[in-house]
């Protein structure tokens, strides 16, 4: 437990963003259907980037001959009524919400709320399982959720946008809400999949058993290390009860939260989501798994960043929460996006850009992000961020100066940056950031965020508009 709590002052919740010294890429989200009037068709869906195809012609209009003079007009007659949607057409248009598997693995799993277990499992085997977590997220929130938290809400604007982004965020709903309490919206983006959350309802209690062991120590290693890793992220939401997905209602465990429903969508053209039925759930399962028998899913797929899309047929996942017992207010959202964010994949299918834009302004966090915002292939996502960020917190993989000042922003240090402990760096970015830190004081940093630096020190900035000289943050020491 001491070794726990000490070694949990260095937590930096990653970004699914690298594995090892090699900067990630992420996958392509499955195209979507064009209309609600597709969902539950056999017809597949039009390939991302596809134009679609234009509507016939309506038939020429031929006039009736006027009535003779001396008619009299006819009686007005009344519309008939509109007939009533089609049960099929209002389940598309909202989709499933698997509302009670997710409070059930939020309770069997991570451990939250006290609704009564399914008898199927052992109690005794949940109640282990429950004390261990118990004492990770008594650790976690004692050694860098609370001194963290407190730290960035002096540095936080009292009107930062509530609507949050965090690109190469992984499932790190966790720091998310360290950093921004009080968001109502909340969406990560990386190439980890969310998993099947129905998994819970036939999982045996043999396996539940192993899962919940695997859970355990996945989580309390993401609490405990500098950051996370693609290798780790992508094998831990492989297991049975998907790790992605575990990692989020842990975070809400840890925050006080509780999960209200959760869908599965995909990102329209005009940037919307259309959630999915179960029905298109099962059937992208099953094309998903002939297509492994087939040889043609599960393998990598090298990137020029060396990562590669994680084949799934459950891409983006959205979930509601709210303070547990809370009935009061709006549910929260929070949205776990599976996208490859290089120029290639957004040029190729930019609905995630359509859908990022309509947000307007939005508080940003990154961190552990092998620095791809420094390259000139992740320019897209780079351009959308210097053109939407209202306020950003990050460690030196975020925004490059070069592209921050001219945009607009300045961009306060903490902590000590002397270089990065690992790049591919053919542009020499890594000297900017060396200047921006040395050219200011040396502000204090307790805790580590993100990425230590090369020589291991705690580093974190700030960039925001340019603000008149009297802003209280800038006096900060």
């Amino acid at each position: 437990m001491r070794l726990l709590a000490v070694a949990a002052v260095f937590l930096a919740l990653g970004t699914g963003a690298c594995a090892d010294p090699r900067p990630a890429g992420e996958p392509k989200m499955p195209p979507p259907a064009t209309s609600v009037s597709e969902v539950g068709a056999s017809k597949p869906a039009p390939a991302a980037g596809a134009q679609p195809t234009a509507p016939p012609a309506p038939p020429t209009a031929t006039a009736a001959p006027a009535p003779p003079a001396s008619a009299p007009a006819p009686a007005a007659q009344p519309e008939p009524p509109a007939p009533a949607p089609e049960p099929r057409k209002l389940a598309a248009a909202s989709g499933t919400d698997f509302a009670a598997q997710v409070r059930a693995m939020y309770r069997v799993a991570a451990c939250g709320g006290d609704d009564p277990l399914p008898e199927r499992f052992s109690a005794k085997v949940i109640e282990r399982h429950c004390k261990e977590m118990a004492e990770t997220y008594a650790s976690y929130r004692k050694a860098w959720a609370d001194p963290a938290g407190k730290f960035i809400a002096d540095l936080r604007p009292l009107d930062a946008p509530k609507t949050v982004v965090y690109p190469f965020g992984g499932g790190d709903l966790v720091s998310a809400l360290v950093v921004y309490p009080n968001a109502t919206e909340i969406t990560t983006i990386s190439l980890e999949a969310p998993g099947d959350v129905r998994a819970i309802d036939t999982i045996d209690k043999s396996k539940l058993a192993a899962d919940l062991a695997t859970i355990s120590h996945d989580i309390r290693r993401l609490y405990t290390s500098a950051h996370s890793t693609t290798k780790s992220l992508q094998a831990a939401s492989h297991s049975t009860l998907p790790g992605t997905l575990m990692f989020a209602l842990a975070a809400l465990v840890v925050h006080g939260m509780e999960p209200v429903g959760l869908r599965y969508f995909d990102l329209q053209p005009d940037g919307s989501p259309r959630y999915l039925t179960t029905e298109e759930m099962d059937q992208r399962a099953a094309e998903f798994e002939e297509l492994k028998k087939a040889g043609k899913k599960g393998g990598p797929k090298p990137t020029t960043h060396f990562w590669y899309a994680q084949d799934t047929p459950f891409g983006n996942v959205e979930i509601r929460f709210r303070p547990r017992g809370d009935v009061s207010g709006a549910p929260r959202i929070y949205r776990h996006i599976v996208q490859n964010v290089d120029d290639q994949h957004m040029a190729a299918d930019d609905r995630l850009l359509v859908h990022l834009r309509q947000k307007g302004k939005v508080s940003v966090m990154t961190k552990a992000a092998s620095f791809l915002l420094w390259y000139d292939d992740f320019s897209k996502i780079r351009e959308y961020l210097l053109k939407h960020v209202a306020w950003m917190i990050s460690d030196a993989s975020g925004l490059p100066p070069s592209y921050a000042e001219p945009a607009g922003f300045e961009q306060i240090t903490y902590g000590q940056f002397v270089g990065p402990y690992f790049i591919i760096d053919p542009k020499n970015t890594r000297a900017e950031f060396v200047k921006l830190w040395k050219a200011q004081p040396r502000r204090p940093l307790p805790f580590r965020f993100g990425y230590p630096d090369a020589e291991k020190n705690n580093h974190l900035m700030i960039t925001r508009p340019k603000t008149a000289p009297d802003d209280p943050a800038k006096k900060r020491p």
